[in-house]
C-alpha cells in the first residue's frame, strides 16, 4: 500500500476537488496548446520547491521550455536516437534519481516528430508511468488533444493514475477530470473553473452545455503514422523535386537513417514504391533489413536498362511486420524492465534466456492480431515463410546470417490452427533475439547497446504441389564473386551458386553427408576434380519439402521427391543412375522409384538458367559496388521456360572480401613460413593463428599405415580440445583421405572448427598426390568456412619453410603424454604474432 501522504497541486481549491495527489501519481494532462501546460506546471512546481521537494524537469520536446527557473534539475533526452534509447535512458534517469521525486515531463505529442507512431508514445508511457509508480514519484505529462487515437488515449488512461482535460475557453481555464484513482466525490468529475486559488465545479446543466458547445471534439483519428502516409499520398500529383524529397521523408520511416542502403535505395526506389511497401505493412516502424534488401535487388533486376531480367523474375506479395511492433510486443506482456536490465554488460547474458522464454508464451495485442488475421487470409492456405528482418540485418559490414531464426507456415488446418502457428512463428523470430549466437555476435561487433528491433518478414514460399509435398525445382545461394578458386582458370569475377534440388535450407544450412552443387558461372559444367565413383556420394541425397498432410517442414529420400514431379522433365535436374538401377533389377526388386544422380546437367548445359544467374548477380553487385549474396529459387516449365524469384540478398560478408589486406613485400632473407601465389581458396583474410600444427612430410610417409591413422586421431583430439581457438593445419597431401598414402586420414568433423588448412605436396620428394581442390573434401571446406591453400613446395615463387614453426617449443605432450608415434612428426606451436594473410585480386598469400 502507497503512503496516504496528499500532495498538493498548488492550487488549493483543486486539491479538495480531487482529494489531492498521492505519491506513486502519474497526472496526464490533456490540453489545447503547450501554453495551457505550462500555466498549470507552474504552481505545481512553485509548491514542491517550497515544500523542499526534489524536482527534476526531463525536456525532449521541440515546443518552448516548460520550467527556468533556480532549484530545478533539468535532463534533455534526445528522442531522435529512437524508441528504445529514449526509452533506456529515460528509465536510467529515474532509477538514478531515487524515491519520491518531483517531475515535468514536456509534451508527449512532441514525440511523434522523432517517431511518428502514436503506437510508440503510449509504448513509452506503459513502460515508464509504472516504474515511477514504483518509486513514489508524482509526474507531470501532457499530451495535446485531438491528435492521437482513441487507443494510445485508451492505453495511457488505463496505466495513467490521474488523467485531466484542461481547457482554456474564453481566457479561463477549466480543469474536467476524468480519472482519479481510487478517489471521489459527488463533483469530482464535473468540469471545473479555476480562478486563482479557487475552485468553482460546474454542476448546472446549462453552464456545462454553454462550456462544452466551445470545445472542439473530431471523431476517432487515425495513427499519426498513417496521417502522415496519408497525406503524402497528394505529393504523387506534384513536380518530380517534391515526390523525391516526400520520398527520402518516407524512407527514414520504412528504411532507417542515412547510410549506404539508404542510398541506394533512394536510387531505386519511386515515392509509388514506398507506398505499396507501407500499405502491405502491419503496424508502424522500419521493414528490417532483411525486406530491404530483397526490395531493392528486385528493383535492380526490374529497372535493368537492357530489360534483361523481368521475364524470369517471379512475381512477389510479401508483408512486413514493422519493428514497432517487437516493441509493443514486449512493453503489452510487462517485460521492459527485463529488458532494460538484459541491455546492460552485466545482465547481457544473465536475463537472456528468462527473457527468451517470456516472448515465446506472450500475448499480441487485439489491434495487432485482427491485421495478422488479414494477412493470413490473405496467403489462403499457400505455404508461407516468417523471416527475421532485423535493423541490422543484411547490411554492410553486419550481415547477422543465420543468426536468427525463420519459420516455415505450411498453413494447413483450420482458421484457428493456422493463426496459432502463425503467431507462435512470429514469437520464435522475435525470441531468437535471445539466441546464443545472435548474442555473441552482437557483443563481438560491440553492437550490445545498439537497437535491434526486430522487424519480420512474411514470404509466400515458391514452389508447387507434387503429390503430398511443396517445393521449388531448385534453390540455392549465389555469390557475385566465387571465394573458393580452386583452379587459376576460374573467373572469380563470374561468381558461383550453391544448388540444391527442393528447399534452399539444404543450400544455407550445413547437411552431414548432403553435398550441395557448387557451380562456378564461368564454366558451369566444369567437373570437380574427383573420381567420377565420387560423383554420387558427394551429392544431394535428401530434399528439403514442406508435407501438407503432416503439416510440416521435413526431409524425404531424392528418388521419392523427384518421382513426383509432374510439370517438366526430371532430366533437368538428375540423370538415371543406371549402376543402381541395374544392381535393383538383378536383386528382383520391383516397383521401386527409379533411382537417380542429381547432378543437374541439363540444367546447366542446356539450359539459359546459369547465364540469367550470372548476369543477374553481376548486375546487383555492380550497383551495390560490392560483391552479393543472393538467395533464390527457381521454377521451371522448360529448360528456358522459368522464373526466378529473389528471396533475400545482401552485401558478401566472407572473410573480408571486399576490404582489401595489405600484404608487405619481404626480402629472400626475412623469414616466414609460407609465401606463395594463387592456390587458396576463402578471399581476402588477415586471420590470427593461436596455434599451428604440422605434420612433416618426411617423418609421415615413413610410418606404418597404422601409425597413420594414429597421426589423425591425435589430430583430431587437439582440435577438438581448441576448437575455441584460431588453428592453422598444415600437413602432407590431402586431409580427410580415406588412402593414408595420400595424406592424413582425419575425418571432417575432427578438424571442422579450424581456422585454416593447409596441404602441402613436393615433387621433389616425390609426393604428388591429387590435393583437395573441387573435392568432397573441398565441399566440407566450402560449407564451413574454413581458409584453405595448398603448397607446391620447390616450385617458382613457393616459399615454404618448416623450421619457421619446428624451431618453436613442441607442446604435443599436452595432450599425448607418451606419443604413439614420434613427435617429429607432429609439431604443435602456440604460436604469438603469427598472421596468415591473402590478397584474392593479386593472388597473393603469406603467413610468418
Amino acid at each position: 500500500m502507497k503512503m496516504e501522504l496528499k500532495i498538493s497541486t498548488g492550487i488549493p481549491g483543486f486539491d479538495k476537488t480531487i482529494d489531492s495527489l498521492r505519491l506513486g501519481d502519474n497526472v496526464v494532462w490533456q490540453v489545447d496548446n503547450i501554453r495551457a501546460y505550462k500555466d498549470i506546471i507552474t504552481p505545481y512546481v512553485d509548491k514542491a520547491l517550497q515544500d523542499d521537494r526534489k524536482v527534476i524537469y526531463v525536456r525532449f520536446g521541440k515546443h518552448e521550455p516548460l520550467i527556468e527557473r533556480e532549484g530545478v534539475k533539468q535532463y534533455n533526452v534526445d528522442a531522435k536516437k529512437g524508441f528504445e534509447s529514449f526509452a533506456t535512458e529515460i528509465h536510467r534517469l529515474i532509477e538514478n534519481e531515487g524515491f519520491k521525486t518531483f517531475y515535468v515531463f514536456d509534451s508527449l505529442t512532441d514525440l511523434l516528430s522523432s517517431w511518428c507512431s502514436d503506437l510508440m508514445i503510449g509504448n513509452f508511457f506503459k513502460v515508464c508511468c509504472p516504474y515511477l509508480y514504483e518509486l513514489d514519484t508524482v509526474a507531470y505529462f501532457a499530451i495535446n488533444r485531438n491528435v492521437h487515437t482513441y487507443s494510445t488515449i485508451a492505453r495511457i488512461r488505463e496505466t495513467t493514475q490521474v488523467l485531466l482535460d484542461l481547457y482554456e475557453v474564453e481566457g479561463k481555464h477549466y480543469i474536467h477530470p476524468l480519472k482519479v484513482w481510487q478517489r471521489y466525490s459527488p463533483t469530482m468529475f464535473f468540469p471545473h473553473l479555476i480562478e486563482g486559488d479557487r475552485v468553482k465545479s460546474i454542476t448546472a446543466s446549462s453552464e456545462a452545455s454553454a462550456l462544452f458547445s466551445n470545445i472542439n471534439r473530431v471523431e476517432e483519428r487515425m495513427d499519426y503514422w498513417d496521417v502522415i502516409f496519408s497525406r503524402a499520398r497528394e505529393d504523387l500529383q506534384k513536380d518530380q523535386a517534391t515526390q523525391e524529397k516526400t520520398k527520402r521523408f518516407l524512407m527514414t520511416l520504412l528504411i532507417g537513417e542515412k547510410s549506404r542502403m539508404f542510398d541506394l535505395c533512394d536510387q531505386y526506389f519511386t515515392l509509388q514504391d514506398i507506398f505499396t511497401i507501407a500499405s502491405r505493412e502491419v503496424g508502424t516502424g522500419f521493414i528490417g533489413g532483411k525486406s530491404v534488401g530483397m526490395l531493392l535487388a528486385r528493383n535492380i533486376l526490374k529497372e535493368d536498362k537492357k530489360d534483361r531480367f523481368t521475364k524470369y523474375m517471379e512475381a512477389h506479395d510479401s508483408f512486413y511486420i514493422g519493428s514497432d511492433i517487437f516493441y509493443t510486443y514486449i512493453v503489452q506482456n510487462g517485460w521492459w524492465k527485463l529488458r532494460v536490465k538484459q541491455k546492460t554488460k552485466e545482465g547481457y547474458y544473465k536475463y537472456a534466456r528468462e527473457l527468451r522464454e517470456k516472448i515465446l508464451n506472450g500475448e499480441f495485442p487485439s489491434n495487432i492480431k485482427e491485421q495478422f488475421v488479414q494477412v493470413l487470409e490473405y496467403f489462403g492456405q499457400s505455404p508461407i515463410i516468417i523471416r527475421s528482418s532485423s535493423l541490422l540485418e543484411d547490411n554492410f559490414g553486419n550481415a547477422f546470417a543465420g543468426k536468427y531464426d525463420s519459420v516455415f507456415c505450411v498453413n494447413q488446418g483450420t482458421p484457428e490452427e493456422r493463426y496459432k502457428a502463425l503467431e507462435d512463428a512470429i514469437r520464435t523470430v522475435y525470441a531468437s533475439t535471445m539466441n546464443e549466437d545472435a548474442l555473441e555476435y552482437r557483443m563481438n561487433r560491440g553492437l550490445f547497446e545498439k537497437d535491434e528491433q526486430m522487424a519480420i518478414l512474411i514470404q509466400r514460399v515458391s514452389g508447387d504441389h507434387y503429390e503430398d509435398n511443396f517445393f521449388p525445382h531448385i534453390a540455392g545461394v549465389g555469390n557475385s564473386s566465387n571465394l573458393y578458386v580452386w583452379d587459376k582458370s576460374v573467373d572469380m569475377d563470374a561468381g558461383m551458386i550453391r544448388l540444391v534440388f527442393g528447399l534452399g535450407t539444404r543450400a544455407v544450412d550445413r547437411t552431414v553427408d548432403d553435398y550441395a552443387k557448387i557451380v562456378t558461372l564461368d564454366q558451369p559444367t566444369r567437373k570437380p576434380l574427383m573420381h567420377m565413383d565420387d560423383l554420387k556420394k558427394f551429392s544431394q541425397h535428401g530434399v528439403d519439402v514442406l508435407s501438407m498432410s503432416r503439416n510440416e517442414w521435413t526431409s524425404v529420400k531424392l528418388d521419392e521427391a523427384i518421382a513426383n514431379v509432374w510439370d517438366v522433365e526430371r532430366n533437368l535436374f538428375a540423370s538415371i543412375d543406371t549402376e543402381t538401377a541395374f544392381r535393383l533389377k538383378d536383386l528382383g526388386y520391383k516397383n521401386m522409384p527409379t533411382p537417380y544422380i542429381l547432378d543437374f546437367k541439363n540444367v546447366l548445359k542446356n539450359s539459359s538458367f546459369p547465364e540469367v544467374m550470372r548476369e543477374i548477380l553481376a548486375e546487383i553487385a555492380r550497383v551495390y559496388d560490392y560483391p552479393v549474396d543472393v538467395e533464390f529459387t527457381a521454377n521451371f516449365r522448360d529448360k528456358d521456360n522459368f522464373k526466378i524469384n529473389i528471396v533475400q540478398c545482401r552485401p558478401l560478408q566472407t572473410k573480408g572480401l571486399g576490404k582489401s589486406v595489405d600484404i608487405p613485400e619481404i626480402s629472400p632473407d626475412e623469414a616466414c613460413f609460407i609465401q606463395t601465389e594463387g592456390n587458396f581458396m576463402g578471399g581476402n583474410v588477415r586471420i590470427p593463428i593461436d596455434y599451428c600444427i604440422y605434420v612433416d612430410m618426411d617423418g609421415y610417409l615413413n610410418l606404418s599405415e597404422q601409425d597413420k591413422y594414429s597421426v589423425a586421431r591425435t589430430i583430431g583430439k587437439i582440435t577438438r580440445d581448441l576448437k575455441n581457438e584460431r588453428v592453422f593445419l598444415v600437413g602432407p597431401g590431402r586431409w580427410g583421405t580415406s588412402t593414408p598414402s595420400l595424406g592424413v586420414p582425419v575425418h571432417f568433423s575432427e578438424i571442422q572448427h579450424v581456422a585454416a588448412i593447409c596441404e602441402v605436396s613436393s615433387q621433389a620428394k616425390g609426393f604428388m598426390p591429387e590435393l583437395s581442390y573441387g573435392s568432397h573434401f573441398f565441399q566440407d571446406i566450402v560449407e564451413s568456412d574454413i581458409f584453405y591453400a595448398a603448397i607446391f613446395d620447390g616450385e617458382e615463387g613457393v616459399r615454404f619453410e618448416p623450421s619457421y614453426v619446428t624451431d618453436q617449443k613442441n607442446i604435443l605432450t599436452n595432450w599425448v603424454e607418451t606419443p604413439t608415434v614420434s613427435d617429429e612428426v607432429i609439431h604443435v606451436s602456440k604460436v604469438t604474432g603469427m598472421e596468415l594473410l591473402s590478397d584474392i585480386v593479386k593472388q597473393k598469400l603469406l603467413c610468418r
